[in-house]
């Protein structure tokens, strides 16, 4: 086994279902091995809709916009997701009310919250209360609640959004992603050698963390 732990970087958008099935995928892929692996995952921002006002859009609206479905096409592939959801114990709970946000301000705070060790805590629960609760994440009272829901000082966190201290490192960050050719989420860099585009099959996870593990095996020998 490799004395390092393993460094996942993930870079996603907090409104990206895919993103929520590709960590899912990865987490079914890490239960498979006997011994528990050492692992560190880092969440990197990246925006869907950089340009979305407050408030949102509706999401069938705003896909029709954006990729030229049709409001069967939207429906269904809503099904296959809520379907693929629930069959990794996670609920897309989509409505005709959903809405479509811009994330700039969640992924201020995930910044943030890497200096209290609970980035991947509040990642998820900004997951849960925008697929599970359809709740708005451009909100600041809604920000501010999911940092409560996890122990983070909720006065800390309005304080970090109004002056926008992590901004310019969001902004940084994004670019720096995209300079890499990230271009579409999720994307998993596997110990900073091995990029997997999109939501993969917990298979294919392992095939590459696998691949690393004998890396590390054939090196240490």
């Amino acid at each position: 086994m490799p004395t390092a732990p393993l460094q996942i970087d993930i870079v996603s958008d907090v409104v990206c279902p895919w993103c929520v099935i590709g960590f899912k995928q990865l987490e079914v892929a890490l239960g498979q091995f006997p011994v528990p692996l050492a692992v560190n995952i880092d969440w990197h921002p990246f925006e869907l809709n950089p340009a979305m006002p407050d408030g949102g859009q509706d999401m069938s609206e705003h896909i029709a916009q954006k990729y030229g479905s049709s409001p069967e096409q939207s429906a269904a592939s809503r099904k296959q997701l809520a379907e693929l959801g629930a069959s990794l114990g996670f609920a897309f709970n989509f409505s005709d009310e959903s809405r479509i946000y811009n994330t700039f301000k969640a992924h201020q705070l995930l910044h943030w919250a890497r200096r209290y060790n609970k980035q991947m805590m509040l990642k998820m629960q900004l997951f849960s209360a925008y697929f599970n609760e359809q709740k708005a994440v451009d909100r600041i009272d809604t920000l501010l609640e999911t940092v409560k829901q996890v122990g983070l000082d909720s006065k800390e966190a309005l304080t970090v959004l109004e002056s926008e201290t992590y901004a310019d490192a969001v902004r940084i960050a994004e670019s720096q992603w995209q300079e890499q050719g990230i271009h579409g989420v999720p994307a998993f860099i596997l110990n900073k050698k091995y990029l997997i585009s999109g939501a993969q099959g917990a298979d294919v996870f392992k095939i590459y963390i696998d691949k690393l593990l004998d890396e590390a095996k054939a090196v240490s020998d």
